[in-house]
């Protein structure tokens, strides 16, 4: 009855809108609205709001505030699939909301709570319809002074580092836990200088000079409402303003600017090979090709001075409800708008690398930019850059454009290479191994960046151990201060035993 009082009496009012004011503060630090301190205000807020409640009012607490992060955060998704953002916000939350009440059964709180927090985190990176990684912390402190930990061990561990800071700093303030604080702060900050001095790769004293090609044109367009003659059309013209230049090495255009049936035997074949044999290098632009009446490809292909074809890459990781519709049957059966996107993408299943004459790339092609793995896999087969092609058309607004450019910026600190990300109607950008982001462009304007790219060597931390091994670490160290706090209550049951035995 007591633990009942107690419950309902952290459970007011003024609590529930201090909780969902912290969860606030978390999306304000994302971009586009993007000021990274918020975010670890926000954490700390809901660590001090949590004190003294039970584990089931630390799960509601944990609940409305991620739904206060997610729901502003993960807007794009409205404009893609508005029932799809429905379920995932509070699907999102609710694993949030887990997390917290296993912390708050876990010995020493404060380290059980980032721990947990970010095992969340992580498993929507990856769940369902392959995860959905945005309006996460690692985006929002992708131009924080402590960004570099990714070279160390990811987004996993740059998110863990905010959690930790956030929940670590009532603590320092009340001084209930000097010591513990005082090891937690040595910690972070050991991290934090480790990974300043830690590998971020080579230059090879080579370098390339690379146009990335933005046509322009409206946003908020779908496939099916669109000519895609017009979106290639608009890049033919921006390439066509190029100079011929002897110094320029490869051309790259944005991803599926390009719709045919066969692009081999198209019309849009020959007008690139026209525009490649007239500035004397290759090409590497975004197509899709049909494959049948309800599926298709989406590909990265080389177009050579000649005209022949050379590499290509088929997208891997596709767009749940943009590129592909999971349970298409039953949602079809239920009424849903599946004809929003009337064919599914199939899979690629090839290395995410192109040659393009005698440089090898990594590439990512927009959604994979989101995820580690993928855009790491081109660096492990020899990239010494990394492209990242994408078309963010679609969506209205620039959440997800932002949030895109924050996620290029990440992946060229874990990579240690350059980033290229080009799009139709923006942004587009050079990024480079520190993160810092030049030329980028306007939203729907027709312009071709230039810019002498250095080719890079070696590996990063993360880049060799990848997530598994972080995964490992986390889930560890939080099945032990969980099975610690059990510990004690096992002792206690032995000693009552006994004493009733005598």
């Amino acid at each position: 009855m007591i633990g009942s009082v107690g419950a309902m009496q952290s459970i007011t009012m003024p609590r529930i809108g201090a909780v969902i004011g912290a969860g606030a503060l978390v999306a304000a630090s994302l971009p586009p609205w993007g000021f990274w301190p918020l975010a670890v205000v926000g954490i700390a807020l809901l660590a001090a709001l949590n004190r003294g409640a039970t584990p089931r009012t630390q799960a509601l607490f944990a609940f409305l505030f991620a739904l206060a992060w997610f729901a502003p955060g993960m807007g794009w998704m409205w404009h893609l699939t508005a029932p799809g953002y429905l379920i995932a916000v509070p699907l999102f939350a609710s694993l949030h909301a887990l997390a917290a009440f296993v912390a708050a059964r876990a010995a020493y709180p404060v380290v059980a709570a980032p721990l947990a927090h970010t095992l969340a985190e992580a498993l929507r990176f990856s769940t369902p319809f392959g995860g959905v990684p945005l309006a996460t912390l690692a985006i929002a402190h992708a131009d924080s002074p402590i960004a570099s930990v990714t070279r160390l061990g990811g987004p996993i561990v740059l998110s863990y580092v905010v959690l930790q800071v956030g929940f670590l700093i009532p603590v320092v303030i009340t001084r209930r836990s000097p010591r513990a604080a005082i090891t937690l702060v040595v910690a972070i900050v050991a991290l934090a200088s480790a990974a300043w001095v830690a590998p971020s790769g080579n230059d090879t004293g080579k370098s390339i000079t690379l146009a990335a090609v933005q046509g322009g044109g409206p946003q908020g367009t779908l496939a099916i409402n669109t000519r895609a003659r017009d979106v290639m059309e608009r890049h033919l013209a921006a390439t066509r303003e190029i100079p011929a230049n002897d110094e320029l090495d490869m051309v790259v255009w944005p991803e599926n600017v390009i719709d045919v049936d066969s692009f081999y035997d198209s019309t849009e074949r020959a007008e690139i090979a026209t525009e490649a044999a007239r500035l004397g290098v290759p090409f590497a632009v975004g197509i899709t090709e049909d494959i049948d009446a309800n599926h298709f490809t989406n590909a990265h292909v080389v177009v050579n001075t000649d005209g022949t074809l050379g590499d290509r890459y088929d997208k891997v990781k596709r767009v749940p409800f943009g590129e592909f519709i999971p349970l298409r049957g039953l949602l079809e059966a239920l009424g849903a708008p599946v004809d929003r996107i009337p064919r599914d993408a199939l899979p690629g299943d090839g290395v995410a690398t192109l040659r393009i004459a005698d440089t090898v790339v990594g590439v990512a092609i927009s959604w994979e930019v989101f995820f580690s793995g993928r855009a790491n896999e081109g660096i492990e087969s020899g990239g010494s850059i990394l492209l990242n092609p994408t078309n963010g058309s679609s969506y209205t607004g620039t959440i997800l454009q932002t949030q895109q450019i924050a996620s290029s910026r990440l992946r060229a600190i874990e990579t240690g290479r350059w980033v290229v990300q080009v799009s139709p109607t923006g942004f587009s950008a050079f990024i480079s191994p520190t993160g810092q982001v030049f030329d980028r462009t306007g939203v729907s304007e027709q312009r071709v960046i230039v810019r002498e790219v250095p080719l890079r060597s070696g590996r990063t931390v993360y880049s060799r151990i990848g997530d598994q091994t972080v995964l490992i670490v986390l889930i560890a160290a939080l099945l032990t201060l969980v099975m610690q706090r059990r510990a004690p209550f096992r002792r206690l049951s032995t000693r009552r035993a006994t004493i009733t035995d005598r």
